[in-house]
């Protein structure tokens, strides 16, 4: 059993491997302080509430954007699982050329995600992640992560709104019916939705314009990537495992080191 765990700014997303196919997958906060040992409990819970046995583990791979939680949890994985987990950053093999004046500076997420699409639905391809931040990250058909566009999430903009404007409440994000608006609350929320598929839609369209190719793929992900499908015509293909696909196809790129397997 393979174990991939994909560390976000908000949540970190697990899951569990036979092959390729995903067994079980798991989600928990990734802001909430933990030791070692909490991680640990942690860890043993969920391979617990899906009765799986956490000793088939045979090799962990992880990809994170929030340092500061990561030697915690290594400390929680290799307390349950007796294992080293290979990381996704400078030295591991992802088959993908990163144009970019500074390689290194390209978020491990984004990396992930570009390595899955390209694999699974092929190339050209535009990937956008719809998480803390929405990104757009553009492949080529020779499998290059060529170009990265980067926007404030829809969360983050309704936080912003909310904590900026005194008078103006926390809203759920919700499409309204109409965007007609005739309430504060629905009016906020038709200007969030309705304007974020503005944005959406014409990031994609600028993007392919520029980019020159005949026909690309688009493919979605990300914890606010449904909401998006039906309302974006550009968009193919909704993914929300897209990290943990991602993630299994650069562990098996790089598992013939033995440092990495039990």
């Amino acid at each position: 059993m393979i174990l991939v765990i994909d560390v976000g700014n908000t949540n970190t997303e697990i899951g569990a491997f036979e092959g390729d196919e995903i067994l079980c997958s798991w989600r928990f906060m990734t802001k909430t302080p933990r030791t070692s040992d909490e991680f640990a409990v942690v860890f043993r819970g969920f391979f617990q509430s899906d009765n799986l046995n956490y000793h088939r583990v045979s090799s962990i791979i992880t990809a994170s954007v929030v340092p500061n939680v990561m030697h915690s949890m290594i400390n929680g994985i290799k307390k349950v699982f007796g294992l080293e987990p290979m990381t996704v950053g400078p030295g591991i093999k992802t088959g993908m050329p990163i144009l970019s004046s500074d390689p290194t500076e390209v978020g491990a997420d984004r990396i992930v995600d570009a390595v899955a699409a390209y694999n699974i639905y092929g190339g050209p391809v535009l990937v956008l992640d719809f998480g803390t931040a929405t990104t757009y990250d553009y492949v080529d058909k020779s499998g290059a992560l060529a170009a990265r566009v980067t926007s404030p999430g829809i969360q983050i903009s309704a936080e912003a709104l909310f904590r900026n404007a005194a008078q103006l409440p926390n809203i759920a994000i919700k499409k309204p019916e109409n965007i007609l608006a005739k309430d504060t609350v629905t009016g906020m929320q038709a200007g969030l939705v309705y304007g974020y598929i503005g944005q959406v839609a014409y990031i994609i369209q600028k993007m392919a314009q520029d980019i020159g190719e005949d026909s690309i793929k688009v493919v979605a992900t990300g914890g606010y990537g449904r909401m998006f499908l039906n309302e974006v015509s550009a968009i193919d293909v909704f993914d929300p495992q897209l990290a943990l696909k991602g993630l299994k196809i650069i562990h098996d790129k790089n598992i013939s080191n033995p440092r990495y397997r039990r």
